[in-house]
């Protein structure tokens, strides 16, 4: 009985080393691959749970200072109410949220005046990768994940 190649799955016999279509390398022989079956409540934790996260100043005022994303939204802004108070004349009282998104977490701008740039571009909403760098007025933020 043949088998088909992992790569291309072009039909081989057992006793080929590679593949005669793509030339993948069999080592003797091909596994099957069956996906694994989760319950509904695993599959739900699993994305639920947010990635543990902060945003340290890199640049600007308060350099040095890191900030732990939550499980909750959080606001961003010159207000003293907000989550992540960054008081300077550049960053609008509200200027922008974070929240999580299934295991990521996703800044939006929220109308600030100098809008939030991330990696040197503008955004309206983006969700947040592992070295990016955040801009919210004079401020320089990373984005690391723990």
């Amino acid at each position: 009985m043949s088998e088909v190649c992992p790569v291309c799955s072009h039909p081989v016999s057992p006793g080929d080393a590679v593949c005669p279509t793509c030339g993948f390398k069999l080592l003797g022989a091909t596994q099957a691959f069956k996906p694994l079956v989760m319950e509904a409540e695993e599959v739900a934790a699993v994305e639920a749970a947010p990635t543990q996260a902060s945003l340290n100043v890199v640049r600007g005022p308060q350099v040095g200072m890191s900030y732990t994303l939550k499980a909750e939204p959080m606001t961003v802004g010159r207000s003293p109410q907000c989550s992540i108070f960054l008081n300077d004349m550049t960053v609008s009282r509200m200027h922008a949220t974070i929240e999580p998104e299934g295991r990521c977490f996703v800044i939006r701008d929220a109308n600030s005046f100098n809008g939030v740039w991330v990696n040197n571009e503008n955004i309206e909403a983006r969700t947040l990768r592992p070295g990016d760098y955040v801009q919210i007025g004079t401020f320089c933020l990373q984005y690391e994940e723990n």
